[in-house]
């Protein structure tokens, strides 16, 4: 009897632990597996999406190994409400977290952000902008050259 229950926990714990890690689903127009770097490359539309976080861009390097992106021209981060845009991306699945620089616009409800540049970390849901920052929130705009954004509890800091 022991035996049997251990074996029903183990075959819960395997199975719960398969559907937290989300596979990702890439696609493009272009794709090509580079065997000396061990990365995909992708030209035209390209489509990351692991969970609910979709990651979109002109061009872009992924290593499924490493868990990084690196993607360039027309990028887009999303998550749920969370909306980023700009020129280039690097993300680090390791780290739970994403770089984009230039020309950053950074929207939710009540709230758009501008600035040279962002780190986001998805784990603790912070962005850090930097560079010509610019900030409307409920119809009051100021700028800074470096901004704190806490998004669980929609506070500037």
């Amino acid at each position: 009897m022991k035996k049997k229950i251990l074996i029903i926990i183990t075959l819960l714990l395997l199975i719960s632990t398969a559907t937290v890690a989300a596979k990702p689903v890439i696609t493009a127009d272009d794709t090509y597996f580079d065997i000396n770097t061990g990365q995909y490359i992708l030209n035209g539309n390209v489509h990351i999406e692991v969970g609910s976080r979709v990651i979109t861009a002109g061009s872009a390097r992924v290593s499924m190994v490493s868990k990084e992106v690196w993607g360039s021209g027309g990028i887009t981060v999303t998550q749920g409400d969370i909306y980023f845009t700009g020129n280039t991306v690097y993300v680090n699945g390791n780290q739970n977290s994403a770089k984009i620089d230039g020309n950053v616009n950074f929207s939710r409800t009540n709230l758009q952000i501008t600035a040279d540049s962002v780190e986001y970390n998805w784990r603790t849901k912070t962005a850090n902008f930097n560079g010509n920052v610019r900030v409307t929130q409920n119809g009051n705009s100021w700028s800074a050259n470096s901004l704190n954004y806490d998004l669980r509890n929609d506070t500037i800091f």
